[in-house]
């Protein structure tokens, strides 16, 4: 069991560690400096706050709302998972760094919330040309890679299952 708790840990503290960090540098850095472009324009630096979900979703709803799902619902099922995690054996390494992943992105935008007003930091956006993504953050990227290790182990590509 220690095993399990340890991947699952130990990748949740890496991932908000990583996310507010990288918020903090981008925040030191692009506060009121215009987009720093590289690769062409591919990857671009921007600074802004983002009151809404993954790509601004919600951004739009009332700010009571918002403050109720984004403030008291998520940490809420970020508990119900960091409680799934360690307690389920059924769950593959792959999996448990998988869940780590989402509950760390989760908590890393959870706390810019409470810190911030409501809001979360997001710096990065990619594309070519016109065609550009969202405005995201390290956390957002946490969020989605695990997702994809989920799916991954779900489909038989984590089947090892740690003992301890």
């Amino acid at each position: 069991m220690r095993t399990r708790a340890l991947v699952f840990v130990a990748v949740l503290l890496l991932s908000v560690g990583c996310d507010q960090a990288t918020k903090r540098l981008a925040v030191d850095r692009l506060d009121g400096a215009p987009p720093i472009s590289l690769a062409g324009d591919v990857i671009r630096f921007q600074l802004t706050a983002n009151p809404g979900g993954f790509l601004s979703l919600g951004a739009h709803l009332p700010p009571s709302l918002q403050r109720v799902v984004f403030v008291v619902i998520v940490p809420v099922c970020l508990v119900l998972v960091c409680a799934l995690a360690l307690r389920s054996r059924a769950l593959s390494v792959l999996a448990l760094a998988g869940l780590g992943l989402v509950v760390g992105g989760g908590l890393g935008n959870w706390l810019d919330r409470v810190r911030e007003a409501g809001a979360v930091t997001d710096f990065v956006s990619l594309g070519v040309g016109s065609l550009r993504t969202g405005i995201f953050n390290v956390a957002d990227v946490a969020i989605v890679a695990g997702v994809v290790l989920l799916s991954l182990a779900r489909s038989g590509g984590g089947s090892d299952r740690p003992e301890g």
